[in-house]
C-alpha cells in the first residue's frame, strides 16, 4: 500500500492506494485513472462521474493540475517525504528558514508577503507561472520575510532566490 498527503488550497487529505483501490481519510473510493500514452492527459473515473486530467509535476511534490478547465495546484506527499518533514520541522529545521527559490524558470505573477511579515508552514509566498501554470511558492517553516527580491512581473530562472527569510524570532536588522 502507498499513502499520500495531499493538499490542495489549504485543504489536505490522507489517501492510500492499494490493489483493491482508493482511500480516502479512510473512506473507499470508487475511483480509477488512466494514462493517455505519451502525454500528460488522464482519465479520472470517480464513481458515475469522468474528468479529463492534465498533471505537470512540478518541483518539491507539487503537481499542475488542469481538471476539466479548470486549474489547480496540487502537493503530494508520500509517507516518508510527509515524515522527513515532521521531524526537521520538530527539531526546529536543521539550518532555520531557507531562502525561497524558483523551483522552475517562470513569471513572478504575485508576490503575497512583504518584508517584516512573520508567515507559518503552508502560507503563500510567490506565485510564479511556468509552463502556462501558476505555482503557490509556499513557506515550509516558521519564518519572518527579511528581504523581497522579485516584483510581479519579474521573469525569473532556476533557483533564483525570491524571498530571503529568517527565524521569527531573529531581531530585525
Amino acid at each position: 500500500m502507498m499513502r499520500y498527503s495531499v493538499t490542495m488550497n489549504g485543504q489536505s487529505w490522507e489517501i492510500d492506494v492499494d490493489d483493491d483501490g482508493v482511500t480516502v481519510d479512510g473512506e473507499r473510493v470508487d475511483a480509477a485513472l488512466t494514462s493517455v500514452p505519451g502525454t500528460s492527459v488522464h482519465a479520472l473515473r470517480l464513481g458515475t462521474a469522468s474528468h479529463r486530467v492534465i498533471a505537470e509535476r512540478g518541483a518539491d511534490g507539487v503537481w499542475g493540475l488542469d481538471v476539466d478547465g479548470r486549474p489547480a495546484e496540487v502537493e503530494v506527499v508520500d509517507e516518508r517525504t510527509r515524515r522527513l518533514r515532521e521531524m526537521v520541522v520538530a527539531a526546529g529545521g536543521a539550518d532555520g528558514p531557507r531562502p525561497l527559490k524558483a523551483p522552475m524558470p517562470g513569471l513572478v505573477v504575485k508576490v503575497e508577503v512583504e518584508e517584516g511579515q512573520v508567515v507559518e508552514p503552508g502560507d503563500g509566498l510567490v506565485i510564479v507561472e511556468a509552463m502556462k501554470m501558476e505555482n503557490e511558492l509556499r513557506a515550509e517553516v516558521p519564518a519572518r520575510v527579511s528581504k523581497v527580491l522579485v516584483a510581479a512581473g519579474d521573469t525569473v530562472e532556476k533557483d533564483q532566490v525570491l524571498v530571503e527569510l529568517v527565524a521569527p524570532e531573529d531581531d530585525e536588522e
